[in-house]
C-alpha cells in the first residue's frame, strides 16, 4: 500500500492523474473531494468522499492531496484550493509518471504532476501546484512558474521561463531564453519568439495578443 491520498476535483484531468498515480504506486488514492452533488459517485473505481469543507478533517487525519482540478484560462481554482491547504497545514504530493523522464539535476516543488511523456531535463526548474502534461518538454534550465499548466506536447526551449499562473496551450513552442509574464494564456499550436511582458492571451504564427 502506498501513502494515502485524497484527490481534489473529479473531472476529466482528474481521470489522467490517476492513471499517473496508479503508474507510479508511490500513493494510494483513498477517495476523492468534489461538488456535493457528486458525493457517493465514482470516478473510475474512486469514491466521492467529501466536499472542500473537509479538507480540514481530511488533513488532520494525515491523508495527502493533490489537486486534480484541471486549469486552461485561469489558475484561479487551482491556487485557491492550493491555499486552502496550506492554511490546514495539509500533506501535498507530488507526482511524476516513470513514463516521462525527470533529470536527476532538475527541481519540482511540491504539489506538482508531471504526467506521462513528458521530459524535464537537467537543470530545469517547476514551481509548485503545476501540471507538467503529457507529452511536453521542459528543456535544460527552462523555468516553469507556480500554478502553471503546460499542456499537451508543448515545448519550452532551453532557458526560456514563465511566471506564475500561465497556460501554454497544446503543441505551443516558447523559443530559448523567451519569457512569459505571469497569468498569461497561450493558445494551442502559438510560437512565442519574443519574451510577452503584459498578461493577456496570445495566439498564432507570430502571436499576436486578443486580449
Amino acid at each position: 500500500m502506498g501513502k494515502a491520498l485524497i484527490l481534489i476535483g473529479g473531472g476529466g484531468h482528474a481521470v489522467s492523474c490517476i492513471d499517473v498515480i496508479e503508474k507510479e504506486g508511490v500513493f494510494s488514492i483513498e477517495g476523492i473531494i468534489d461538488q456535493p452533488a457528486m458525493l457517493h459517485q465514482h470516478v473510475l473505481k474512486y469514491p466521492v468522499i467529501g466536499q472542500d469543507s473537509d479538507i480540514a478533517k481530511l488533513a488532520a487525519q494525515g491523508f495527502y492531496f493533490l489537486i486534480a482540478v484541471g486549469q486552461i484560462r485561469s489558475a484561479n481554482i487551482r491556487m485557491n484550493i492550493w491555499q486552502q491547504l496550506k492554511a490546514v497545514n495539509a500533506r501535498i504530493a507530488t507526482v511524476v509518471s516513470p513514463l516521462a523522464y525527470l533529470s536527476r539535476h532538475a527541481d519540482v516543488q511540491e504539489g506538482s504532476i508531471i504526467m506521462h511523456g513528458a521530459y524535464v531535463n537537467a537543470g530545469a526548474a517547476i514551481g509548485y501546484n503545476a501540471i507538467i502534461n503529457t507529452g511536453a518538454v521542459i528543456e535544460h534550465e527552462a523555468k516553469v512558474g507556480n500554478h502553471c499548466h503546460i499542456s499537451t506536447g508543448a515545448i519550452l526551449n532551453g532557458r526560456a521561463k514563465t511566471g506564475d499562473a500561465v497556460f501554454i496551450g497544446s503543441r505551443s513552442v516558447i523559443n530559448q531564453g523567451v519569457e512569459i509574464t505571469g497569468n498569461t494564456v497561450v493558445g494551442s499550436a502559438t510560437l512565442i519568439h519574443k519574451d510577452i511582458k503584459v498578461p493577456g492571451t496570445y495566439v498564432g504564427i507570430p502571436y499576436v495578443k486578443i486580449d
